[in-house]
């Protein structure tokens, strides 16, 4: 036998480094992008290839034979993962990320500039794409989606759920307020968006109000925002997508309590787009960027 048909994929080796560190098979699945029954098959195989048992109990601690393979595994991963000088541009890795409006101002811009210095060897291409009606560029890799989840036509992750509030300009308040409760907003302008419906936030609160169906209407939430912030109307927002508008105090919340909303962000991918290393990484680092 030669002695490379001794040394097992490298999946095998990469799961059973994922294993051994997080204990858990359904998290090691989802940091890999498999499902949990891969896990378990690159396990057992990698222990047939090499002839020893690794896991000694149900909670994955290893065996003596499995920790010491397991330094080794994790050098030899290491090792792969240093690269020869990467100035020449035939070395670079080229990623294309279509990504809603204002996901990519409010929550990825800010920390892109974390992901290009510790991988300087990957060029992005950030493409805007249009959420719920997913509009996007043909040629992404990776698209950053809004919406329910029920996407059957690609594999993805949640990134992130979020809470809503209604927010509206200091100066509006001023001359619409005050807001004690939530039966003040009755007759006054509510600015609407397809991505947050006014039901969720009515329901929440005990109205019966039907959505409504009058006033200015914006596809993207930051639009809204800025629409909100010039004094335009009270906007239902996300927390998170509308944090810059609250941080330089362009707008303020009206009242204390959030409410979940229906729709959450989504890392999505076709089949066989995560083999490739600049992908995987990105989506690793952005999970565990926005966790």
């Amino acid at each position: 036998m030669s002695n490379a048909s001794r040394i097992p994929p490298i999946q095998c080796l990469q799961t059973f480094e994922a294993l051994a560190r997080l204990r858990s098979v359904t998290q090691a699945a989802d940091e890999l992008f498999v499902t949990p029954s891969a896990v378990s098959h690159r396990v057992k195989q990698l222990e047939q290839i090499i002839g020893t048992k690794l896991f000694g109990r149900a909670d994955f601690s290893l065996t003596v034979e499995g920790s010491e393979y397991l330094a080794h595994v994790r050098e030899g991963l290491h090792s792969l993962q240093r690269f020869p000088s990467a100035t020449h541009n035939q070395g670079r890795r080229k990623l294309r990320v279509a990504v809603t409006p204002t996901f990519a101002r409010s929550i990825l811009m800010p920390r892109l500039r974390q992901f290009l210095e510790a991988y300087p060897e990957i060029d992005i291409t950030l493409q805007v794409s249009i959420p719920l009606l997913d509009v996007v560029a043909e040629e992404a890799d990776l698209t950053i989606r809004f919406g329910t989840g029920r996407y059957a036509d690609v594999e993805h992750l949640c990134l992130t759920k979020d809470e809503v509030t209604p927010l509206a300009s200091p100066a509006w308040i001023r001359e619409n307020g005050p807001f004690s409760s939530p039966e003040d907003l009755e007759g006054l302008a509510l600015l609407r968006s397809p991505l947050e419906p006014w039901r969720t936030w009515f329901a929440a609160h005990d109205l019966d109000w039907p959505e409504p169906m009058e006033g200015s209407s914006f596809n993207d939430i930051g639009l809204m925002c800025d629409a909100a912030a010039l004094g335009l109307g009270v906007a239902l927002v996300r927390l998170k997508l509308g944090a810059p508008w609250l941080e330089n105090g362009q707008l303020v919340r009206l009242f204390d309590r959030n409410v979940p909303s229906p729709h959450a962000h989504y890392l999505c991918w076709r089949t066989g787009t995560m083999e490739r290393w600049e992908c995987s990484t990105f989506a690793d680092w952005l999970k565990s960027a926005l966790a």
